[in-house]
This record gives structure tokens, C-alpha cells and sequence, in this order.
């Protein structure tokens, strides 16, 4: 069947409208935030309903043709892009919120639910969804589901999986699962619901999700910290850690600071300036818990871990303090960066990050490299800018090679290459520096069990 015959068998499958093919919606929706591959898709579908979502897979595998989810297209591993004559099935028309159980403080999504639009909904509710994240107010639930979406508030929150109760996806052979039935407890057997969690469209989609909601934080309270090398950081999470239950803990250093500021949005913290700051926020519930803060913080002055620090007084200090972290993202793209999300365990972090930056130093001394990351669950985002002299392929080229040897580290320190990003098609290649051939067999031999045909996002996570 010519690719003209297989598009408009397609459109009798959702409403009519719901199917394009123009150059500017296959570029838009062929891609996520990452700029390594050329978008290429057939063309974009716009289910509305679980019935449209299975017909079209069924459609697929009668034609093997391939899939590929798409959200809010904010992913920085190249899980949602369409570089290969899929068909994109785009779920930005199944996103309403389809119940709401207040005793069991639950929310029932559909996929493209924006992720600030849950946290909205909870907050209308006096309650909390906590999984937050520079993209929140583009992001879908259903990518945070596949991409097992991390954020700012792991230290105390957890990840996305923490927070799903329940979810119905459709196999790559078309059938239709209802997982968990958002029940606390249930040991019945092999908990489907989590290999979804994670598996970016490998597996099949999910179309509909239970999420948890928290009771809601008071009075949150933010501390921004100078500190005059890498190596006090830690001690500071450690001694804040001992005394408060945080609810963030960030870094970043002078060069992520340097970039913010020169935006002119938000102001500088304090006057001193320092090589690296560390970002931290609790709930000041009671006057004594903003005492034992205070205190904490003069121990860590007088540790000389700290050089300066301020905290907020305001809800409006607590997010200007917040910019200064939460657009490092945004201000840098700017210098197109080569970026890796990478992870160890908390005790290992300045260890790791102290051997990295040898190797970038040492190999591309003229690489302006930008740390900032969820220090606290031992989250580190590297971030490489390109220079001036160098073309956009070039610069990928060279760091190529940078990226064999962060991952040879990553493996040494027994880390993780893809903390929170997934994994796609950027990582897909290094996936055997944090999971063992035996493990990727397995992972090979579950997808093969929901996706016979291999049509479901095909080329992610591995070939």
C-alpha cells in the first residue's frame, strides 16, 4: 500500500481533521526539545478517545507501521522523535481530568493532561501534586508516565511512578489493560503497571492515569547558599539534612548563575560571589523549624562551608530564588548545549563530579561547562556549550568522545546514564554502561511480549 493509501485509511480512524500532513505539523510534532535528529515523520494523528488510540494500533500492525507517542514534545533524550516515516500519534485532544475521589485523594487523567494543569486542579483543591519541573507548564502526564519524570522535589517526594495509582494502556497488539486499579495495597502477582513507568512508548500507550495527590506544603521557605568549592556542598545537605525534612535541594555553579542573571529577570541573591550554590526549601510550619534553619545555616558558616546565604521572606522572594535554578534550562539553550542527565548515589557526588570535570578540562579546555542538578538525589546535569568557531555537528562530533568517557565514569561510580530523561535515541547507545547484557535481554524479551510487531516507538531505549 502507497504511504498516500496507508494516510487516508488512517483518516478514517479518528475525527475528521485529526490527521495531518503538512510540512509545518510534521516538523512541530516529529521532534522533542533535543536537536540531534531531523524529524521525518508520515504524518500526525490526533486521537480523542481509547477506541481511536486502539484502532490505530491495530491499523499499524496490520500495516507495520510504526509509532511513536508525542506530548508535550519537551524530552531531551529523543524518546518522542520521529525520524523515520512513523506516524506520530499525538494525544494533546485526550487531556481532561475524568474524576476526582477526595478521600482517596486521587485525580483519573487523560494522557495529554498538562502537568501544571494536575498541580492547578490539586491546588484548587486545597491538596498537592508534587512532581514539578522547568517544563511543568508544557509537559503531559502521559510523557511524565513514560519517561518516569523526576524533577525538584525527589529528595522528599520521590519520582512520577511514586504517584501513580493506577493507568489503562493500550499493547502494542492493541488490547486494552486496566493496571493496579489505583489500589494502595495489591499483592496479586507481577505489578504491570511499573514496567509502563519508564518504558517511553516501548511498550504500548497509556490513555488513561490515576495520580495520587499530598496533602498541601506550608509556608515552603527557600534558602540560597554560597559556597567557595564543590567539596562543602555535600556537608551542607548533610547538616540541613540532620535538622529539617527538605523538600528541594539544588546546585549549580557560578557560570549557571552568571547566565541567569545577565537575562535580567531576577536579581542576585547576595552580593559575595562564589564557585557553586546550593538551593534548599522546607516547610517553615512553626517558628522554631525557621530558628533551627538559621541555625543551622551559622554552623555551616562557621564550618566554612558557606561564604553567604539568604532566605526568603516572602512568596515572592521564594520565587526569585527559585529562577535563579529553574531557568538555567531555558537561558542556556541559547549556546545550543550538549547536555547529559546523569546520577549516583548521594555519598559518591563530589568524587564524580571532581573526575568528570578533569576529563572535559583536560580534553576540551576551551568547552565552557555548566553544572546545576537535584544534588540532593544525586542528580547532575552537564551541560557542554558550543563555541562560536564551532558548526553544530562539529561540536556533537567532539562531544561524542566526551561522552564515552563521562559514561565510563558514570559505570565506575556504579551510576546511572539517564537519571531522569530516558533514555530514546540519544542514549540508547550507552545503555551498557548502566544495565547489564542480561538485563537488556530481559528488557528486550518484555517488549516482545507487549509489542510482537515491534511497532511501538521503535528505536528507543534499544535497536
Amino acid at each position: 500500500m502507497t504511504n498516500t493509501a496507508l494516510i487516508e485509511e488512517l483518516k478514517t480512524l479518528v475525527e475528521p481533521g485529526k490527521v495531518l500532513t503538512d510540512a509545518e505539523s510534521l516538523d512541530a510534532y516529529g521532534k522533542d526539545w533535543t536537536k540531534h535528529f531531523a524529524p521525518a515523520p508520515l504524518a500526525i494523528a490526533f486521537p480523542k478517545t481509547v477506541e481511536q488510540v486502539q484502532a490505530i494500533v491495530r491499523w499499524a500492525n496490520q500495516h507495520k507501521v510504526a509509532l511513536v507517542p508525542s506530548g508535550g514534545r519537551t524530552g531531551l533524550s529523543a524518546a518522542a522523535v520521529a525520524a523515520n516515516g512513523e506516524v506520530v500519534v499525538a494525544f494533546d485532544y485526550m487531556n481532561q481530568i475524568l474524576g476526582f475521589n477526595e478521600f482517596d485523594r486521587t485525580v483519573v487523567c487523560q494522557p495529554g493532561v498538562v502537568t501544571e494543569q494536575l498541580q492547578n486542579f490539586a491546588e484548587d483543591k486545597g491538596l498537592y501534586y508534587p512532581v514539578d519541573f522547568a517544563s511543568a507548564g508544557s509537559s503531559q502526564i502521559g510523557g511524565n508516565i513514560g519517561t518516569n519524570a523526576g524533577g525538584i522535589k525527589v529528595i522528599r517526594y520521590g519520582m512520577t511512578r511514586n504517584w501513580v495509582a493506577g493507568m489503562k494502556v493500550v499493547t502494542g497488539a492493541g488490547e486494552l489493560l486496566e493496571l493496579n486499579r489505583d489500589l494502595i495495597k495489591n499483592a496479586t502477582g507481577y505489578d504491570l503497571r511499573q514496567l509502563y513507568i519508564g518504558a517511553e512508548g516501548t511498550l504500548g500507550f497509556v490513555v488513561e492515569a490515576t495520580m495520587r495527590l499530598d496533602r498541601a506544603p506550608k509556608n515552603l521557605t527557600a534558602m540560597v547558599l554560597g559556597s567557595p568549592d564543590l567539596d562543602s556542598i555535600m556537608p551542607v545537605l548533610h547538616a540541613f539534612q540532620s535538622k529539617l525534612d527538605l523538600t528541594a535541594f539544588e546546585f549549580f555553579s557560578d557560570k549557571a548563575m552568571a547566565k541567569v542573571l545577565a537575562r535580567g529577570d531576577v536579581p542576585a541573591p547576595f552580593e559575595t560571589e562564589c564557585p557553586f550554590y546550593a538551593l534548599l526549601e522546607f516547610e517553615a510550619a512553626s517558628e522554631e523549624i525557621a530558628n533551627d534553619a538559621l541555625a543551622t545555616f551559622e554552623h555551616c558558616v562557621e564550618q566554612g562551608w558557606v561564604l553567604d546565604g539568604v532566605m526568603s521572606q516572602s512568596e515572592q522572594q521564594l520565587q526569585n530564588l527559585w529562577k535563579l535554578r529553574e531557568y538555567i534550562s531555558e537561558t542556556i539553550s541559547h549556546w545550543t548545549p550538549y547536555k547529559n542527565d546523569i546520577s549516583v548515589t548521594v555519598s559518591k557526588v563530589p568524587a564524580f563530579l571532581h573526575d568528570i570535570d578533569a576529563i572535559v578540562e583536560a580534553n576540551y579546555p576551551d568547552f565552557e561547562v555548566v553544572w546545576f542538578g537535584h544534588i540532593g538525589d544525586g542528580n547532575l546535569h552537564l551541560n557542554i556549550l558550543k563555541p562560536d568557531n564551532l558548526t553544530k555537528d562539529e561540536f556533537f562530533a567532539k562531544c561524542a568522545t566526551v561522552n564515552q568517557w563521562v559514561f565510563e565514569t558514570v559505570q565506575k561510580y556504579n551510576g546511572s546514564i539517564s537519571a531522569e530523561h530516558g533514555v530514546g535515541m540519544t542514549k540508547r547507545d550507552y545503555l551498557g554502561y548502566s544495565r547489564s547484557e542480561a538485563e537488556i535481554a530481559v528488557m528486550k524479551a518484555i517488549k516482545a511480549v507487549f509489542d510482537p510487531n515491534g511497532i511501538m516507538n521503535p528505536g528507543k531505549i534499544f535497536n
